[in-house]
């Protein structure tokens, strides 16, 4: 692994994307950088490293987490049967897209951009620099939350199946903030992880495996399911929103840029490639999982899908284990670009990240983070609530809107009109939403 990483190369790397032959086509190393150069790429974290191979498995390791257990309550039951199924179909379709257009950005101009509040900086100024930041850093740290939630809540199905002792939920909770702070610690990068990437995707593949058998068994047993969406019309239309926001959180995380760094050339290419495993594999198991979920308990389902499972006992444990176990591997994605700018501002770059001082520097950051999470997330265990809050007020414009800006601002007078309609139309749409 480099400790550090400033790339300046002059290697041209030819793409074709459909039939443009724009600069966005092709990806140029990037120039040579200088102290004036706001964007030069500097890291303390792995770049241009890792297989297209490794970043896919890594998306559908990670999107398949423990909080598609939420998304059958989250998602179908506010919308019901018809318009549950039309949101997973085109909120899926629209999300696929724009990180197909995103992945794109990566390079403009012969200029490499690895984190995205940079590329918004470079087209848009200072000022969209610190929105995409704001945006994007709240998005992760409420993410990083939510598993955090996760994590304490299978331990505490766990504890529940073996003893009538009432432990709060807190307990739990400050257990996962201390493993995920461990593996944090020891595994600092997304590049790192490439050898716990196997087993994360086996222990996803056992769970989901072992919870559609419970849910088809669960699902035939109950004659009587009601399917029928609760609350008021005003619930139901605030409900609703907060549905498709579920929508987008269980289809895209806001740090496409982040793990595209990580990728070699040809990054374009290869982050593309690797997209297609998300939303194809992945995307199949975790759309399964909401809906036969939904099916097996109808509007009875809860925000943590393994508090209905019939067991046997054994089956509840062991999928609330590999839960658990799962979400260490997989949060470490969703918060590395945190991690990348902690990193990059205190460690020393020109020192190996596990020398001695980089280890103590590593170490304090990796402490603060977590206990600052861990006891927000110990205040507030509102699972539910931070998936709506995030999807709904962060990732919206991090997904669609950003993206459609950058296209209009750097392709607009060279990509063909029907694209430039609907780009434009999409961001009027996402724009009146917000």
């Amino acid at each position: 692994m480099a400790p550090a990483s400033v790339i300046a190369s002059n290697q041209l790397h030819v793409e074709e994307e459909g039939n443009n032959t724009s600069s966005l086509n092709i990806e140029q190393g990037q120039e040579k950088a200088t102290q004036n150069d706001d964007f030069a790429i500097a890291s303390a974290h792995t770049i241009d490293h890792d297989s297209w191979q490794q970043v896919g498995l890594l998306l559908v390791a990670g999107f398949n987490c423990g909080w598609v257990l939420s998304f059958s309550n989250l998602i179908m039951v506010p919308l019901g049967w018809t318009w549950g199924i039309i949101c997973l179909v085109v909120v899926g379709l629209y999300t696929a897209y724009a990180n197909w257009l995103l992945a794109a950005f990566h390079f403009i101009d012969g200029r490499r951009f690895i984190r995205y509040r940079d590329l918004m900086g470079f087209v848009y100024g200072k000022k969209m620099y610190y929105i995409t930041w704001i945006f994007q850093f709240l998005t992760l740290l409420l993410a990083n939350m939510g598993f955090i939630l996760l994590g304490g809540k299978a331990l505490k199905e766990i504890n529940s199946e073996f003893s009538d002792s009432h432990l709060r939920l807190q307990y739990y909770i400050a257990m996962t903030g201390v493993s995920y702070f461990l593996f944090a610690f020891f595994i600092p990068t997304i590049s790192a992880m490439k050898n716990w990437l196997g087993a994360s995707a086996v222990l996803t593949l056992t769970y989901i495996i072992f919870l559609l058998i419970v849910l088809v068994k669960d699902g035939k047993s109950k004659s009587n399911k009601d399917f029928d969406l609760m609350g008021s019309e005003v619930n139901k239309v605030f409900n609703g929103f907060g549905a498709v926001s579920a929508v987008i959180v269980c289809n895209t995380g806001g740090l496409l840029l982040e793990i595209q760094s990580t990728l070699r050339a040809p990054a374009v290419k290869n982050m593309r490639k690797a997209l297609y495993s998300q939303y194809s594999v992945g995307l199949m198991l975790y759309y399964g999982v909401t809906i036969m979920g939904y099916w097996a308990y109808g509007s009875m389902v809860t925000a943590y899908l393994p508090e209905n499972l019939s067991g046997p006992r054994w089956i509840n444990v062991l999928i609330n284990a590999i839960v658990f176990l799962q979400s260490i591997v997989s949060q470490h994605m969703f918060v590395a670009p945190i991690h990348e700018a902690l990193d990059t501002k205190f460690l020393e770059l020109g020192k190996a990240m596990h020398s001695g001082e980089n280890l103590r520097r590593l170490f304090l950051i990796r402490a603060f983070f977590f206990s600052g999470n861990t006891l927000v997330a110990a205040a507030f265990p509102f699972m539910g609530d931070f998936v709506n809050l995030l999807g709904s007020f962060t990732l919206v414009p991090l997904t669609f809107v950003f993206p459609s800006m950058v296209f209009i601002k750097v392709k607009g007078k060279t990509a063909r009109a029907e694209k430039k309609r609907g780009t434009g139309s999409t961001l009027c749409f996402l724009l009146c939403l917000q």
